[in-house]
């Protein structure tokens, strides 16, 4: 997961203002914007509109898979779209620190996504083949595995890592997995994620985006 973590995305602003003619207004304090996202979480309005998303996919699934063709796909994100790192990223009070963030993903202990696990099911149950891309780099793809199967959602076509060296946007990198599953035969009907970058550049049917009040990736 190659982030922006809040802390950064702050100072970045602020230099962005900094240089900016005529702009002098202080940027919201960044705790009162953690504060801010604690309680949309424990509100409970993150999970509603994640449930909502979830169900408009699972619906777009059923409906799309009774149309048959060849090779049906659907394309999941991971990090906050299938697997759940909120107590990671509390814990480190949503600063993302690689070797703590390295140590997590090696732990494989990220729960599910509930609403979004039973988009993965759905699509499962009605032979509809799943295809994983995630801006994990492949070094992290054992623990990926092992999160994965503990999950109960290992039951797919691919998991598609980001190479090592890749130094490139996410949009990029995903845009051309996509691609190539499609040149490969695959119909992708649905695409789910939580960033913009997930979903940008087409070869899908439909796209579903998840909230994210986080972190963001290009």
């Amino acid at each position: 997961m190659r982030v922006r973590a809040l802390g950064w995305l702050a100072l970045g602003w602020v230099a962005a203002l900094a240089g900016c003619a005529g702009v002098s207004r202080e940027p919201v304090n960044l705790d009162v914007r953690k504060t801010e996202i604690r309680n949309y979480v424990r509100a409970g309005d993150y999970a509603r509109e994640i449930a909502a998303v979830a169900a408009e996919a699972d619906r777009w699934i059923a409906q799309r898979a009774a149309r048959g063709g060849a090779q049906l796909t659907m394309v999941f994100d991971l990090d906050e779209t299938l697997l759940d790192n909120l107590s990671h990223m509390e814990e480190n009070d949503f600063a993302w620190i690689r070797d703590r963030w390295t140590v997590w993903v090696a732990e494989a202990r990220a729960p599910a996504i509930a609403p979004v696990r039973e988009v993965y099911r759905t699509a499962r149950r009605l032979g509809v083949d799943v295809v994983y891309i995630t801006g994990r780099p492949e070094r992290d793809r054992p623990g990926t595995e092992r999160n994965l199967k503990a999950i109960g959602c290992d039951d797919y076509a691919a998991l598609i890592c980001k190479p090592d060296a890749e130094k490139g946007p996410s949009a990029a990198y995903k845009t051309a997995a996509r691609k190539r599953l499609a040149e490969a035969g695959r119909t992708i009907i649905a695409n789910l994620g939580d960033q913009e970058s997930d979903l940008s550049g087409g070869y899908a049917e439909r796209t579903f985006k998840l909230p994210n009040p986080f972190y963001r990736t290009e």
